[in-house]
């Protein structure tokens, strides 16, 4: 018998639906022997538990929904990788969902998660949907930002992220160091708080060592791996190139990479480049030269992991706000 219920269960045993219901969810008493003929019927039926009611009791799913940029992003899967390792011993299971930098699907997936009573909401928001994440907090679901604030403080929620600022000016300052001038920028989206804040990192280097901007230098993505070739598209054409390329995060250093590779570029000697992100595939390139910001998704995913566990299990109300620091790597030595 398929999706066979309770009253089933109570009809082929000759006993009251309460009763069978105390056995099947172990709340209340009965006989062993009533145990064992009701939980030997249930078998025979094939009776699987309804999670969905059984959810509407408890008032939880035991369920934690994640919504990311980028699903195939190493970046953002080591950080779920982070949660995962540290909530499925108690009992939580994940559902990942992609917003693809697009707002109105975030929306949509927030709505989805919402309506199918998560206990926690993980997000990496695109920073256009205050009103919907301010509906769901105070609907009681709390909701933690990861790599990414809202514009609106006065949303109070948890946050994981990465001092961008610093990162990125420290990756510009070395740059300069070494001698470059002339140093193009692939940055992602200034509608989110990550490519606003590398960027400034970035200035703040140019304007301390006095180097003026230049506009052809700057390309505009969203952090897809088809921005770093468009980029390197963008800066090969001028007549003009820079001598060095800052890209903001690893899926558009990629791009950038390859898209170099293929034109007959040899890096670092003909470009450097600089990434603020580890790129994976740099690590088959021998003396790569690629320089780097190390980032922590792993951990940052752990410490996520634990808040979610303090709001469910430990009953913390304040704001967290953890913030890590990506390590300047130089790259391999020729």
């Amino acid at each position: 018998m398929s999706n066979a219920t309770i009253k089933d269960i109570a009809r082929e045993t000759g006993l009251s639906i309460a009763t069978v219901s105390r056995v099947i969810n172990n709340s209340g008493y009965a006989s062993q022997e009533v145990k064992e003929k009701v939980l030997r019927v249930a078998k025979q039926l094939n009776y699987q538990p309804n999670a969905v009611a059984r959810s509407l009791k408890i008032h939880r799913t035991n369920t934690i929904g994640v919504i990311i940029p980028d699903i195939s992003n190493s970046y953002f899967m080591k950080i779920c990788r982070g949660i995962e390792d540290t909530i499925h011993e108690s009992g939580y299971n994940l559902i990942f969902v992609s917003s693809d930098e697009k707002v109105s699907k975030e929306k949509e997936m927030l709505q989805v998660l919402f309506e199918k009573r998560v206990d926690a909401i993980v997000l990496a928001t695109t920073e256009e949907n205050e009103e919907m994440i301010k509906k769901i907090s105070e609907a009681g679901i709390p909701i933690i930002l990861i790599d990414r604030k809202l514009r609106n403080s006065a949303i109070e929620l948890d946050l994981v992220d990465e001092d961008n600022t610093c990162a990125a000016y420290q990756l510009t300052k070395h740059l300069i160091e070494q001698g470059h001038t002339k140093i193009g920028v692939i940055n992602g989206s200034i509608k989110v708080s990550t490519g606003i804040e590398r960027y400034e990192g970035f200035k703040l280097a140019m304007e301390e060592h006095c180097i003026e901007e230049n506009p052809e230098y700057i390309y505009y993505g969203n952090f897809t791996e088809e921005d770093g070739i468009k980029a390197v598209n963008h800066f090969m054409k001028l007549e003009d190139r820079p001598t060095a390329i800052i890209s903001f995060n690893n899926m558009m250093t990629f791009g950038a990479i390859l898209q170099l590779i293929k034109n007959g570029f040899k890096i670092p000697d003909d470009v450097v480049i600089a990434s603020y992100g580890e790129v994976e595939a740099a690590q088959f390139l021998r003396s790569s030269g690629i320089i780097s910001v190390f980032q922590s998704p792993y951990e940052m995913g752990v410490k996520t992991g634990e808040i979610i566990l303090g709001r469910l299990q430990n009953n913390i109300k304040a704001p967290v706000h953890e913030q890590f620091k990506p390590q300047l790597f130089t790259g391999n030595k020729k």
